[in-house]
């Protein structure tokens, strides 16, 4: 399937972080990342802002990226871009680019969705690196702001969606939950530092009941702010005395309802494959978990590099690799998809 001198560039612009990475012969050579910082004064990312910033960003990020792999852009075989789901706006900064670009060098487009994008991430690794990757089928637990879903991957582009969240995403819960406790944004990571201090038995939140392999977590988004209100009401200094255990109980109650379904989907499909992509699992509790998890239920267990957790191109570029080498390419009137599906 490998052919020499592949060269891909990927762009990824799905939300606030303007990314280009290229694989040569599926082995990353750069990965640039340039975040918006813009977005913390506001709480949260602002989709207008957002855009204009990857504008702003894409030209010096995709420059950087093919001089940091020591290439030129004539040796660039093909461009990956994140097509969607994610901001409208930021993602047609990222498409317009990659079409442009490729039709100046005349090389073919590969779309990307973002989420298989992350699934995918568990393939990438640099040159002279020959690290274990997940073998086909595998259950892929895929957890960030927008998306929490259970991923049935039999092939790199024949993935099953077997559960997902019937409302918020786990992310968005952990970002809501951190701005109740009256944390910058992102606020999520913030939640995982002061978790580490604390104790996870303190407080007890309702685990969320659903049918299946689905999630569902408004109810204890819910709960909690009804829980730090009531509290911060008997008193204001409620959130800064109990931090730690405040961060650690509401922590250990998502990760052991996103185990709860993992286990069962891992179970009923007979599968011992298991592995984690998305924002969310960069989290260091749910990390360490998920390999206590998978020692005693004898799984097979892949965690992605941290730098692969995020919104990243070097899962565009990965997933493009694949795409060119079966001659999966996309003409010029493709365009940017906000809400695309797998």
């Amino acid at each position: 399937m490998q052919q020499e001198n592949t060269v891909i560039l990927g762009i990824e612009s799905s939300c606030d972080d303007t990314s280009a990475s290229v694989i040569k012969n599926g082995k990353i050579l750069s990965n640039v990342i340039a975040q918006q910082a813009i977005h913390e004064q506001y709480g949260g990312v602002v989709p207008e802002l957002a855009s204009r910033a990857h504008q702003q960003n894409i030209i010096p990020v995709v420059d950087a990226a093919i001089k940091q792999a020591g290439i030129t852009k004539e040796e660039l075989s093909g461009i990956a871009f994140t097509a969607g789901p994610g901001l409208m706006g930021a993602l047609l900064v990222g498409v317009s680019f990659a079409k442009s670009l490729a039709l100046s060098l005349n090389i073919p487009l590969m779309e990307v969705n973002h989420m298989q994008g992350h699934i995918l991430a568990h393939f990438i690794e640099k040159p002279e690196e020959n690290k274990k990757k997940p073998s086909f089928p595998f259950i892929c637990l895929t957890v960030s702001g927008g998306h929490t879903q259970l991923v049935k991957v039999n092939d790199y582009f024949d993935m099953e969606i077997v559960g997902s969240t019937l409302d918020d995403a786990a992310g968005e819960a952990f970002d809501k939950m951190a701005k109740v406790l009256h944390f910058p944004y992102p606020g999520g990571p913030l939640i995982d530092k002061h978790a580490k201090e604390g104790d996870a038995t303190r407080f007890q939140f309702t685990h969320p009941r659903t049918r299946n392999y689905d999630y569902s977590f408004s109810g204890l988004k819910t709960q909690f702010v009804n829980f730090i209100r009531n509290c911060e009401g008997d008193d204001p200094n409620f959130v800064e005395k109990n931090k730690a255990d405040i961060c650690a109980s509401i922590q250990d109650t998502i990760i052991k309802t996103l185990f709860s379904k993992l286990k069962k989907v891992a179970d009923d499909f007979d599968i011992n494959q298991v592995a984690i992509a998305g924002g969310v699992s960069a989290n260091s509790q749910l990390r360490r978990d998920l390999g206590i998890l998978g020692k005693k239920r004898r799984w097979h267990v892949f965690i992605p590099d941290f730098q692969y957790c995020t919104d990243n191109a070097g899962m565009i570029a990965m997933a493009g690799y694949f795409k060119f080498l079966e001659k999966d390419f996309v003409g010029q009137e493709v365009t940017a998809n906000a809400r695309l599906k797998f």
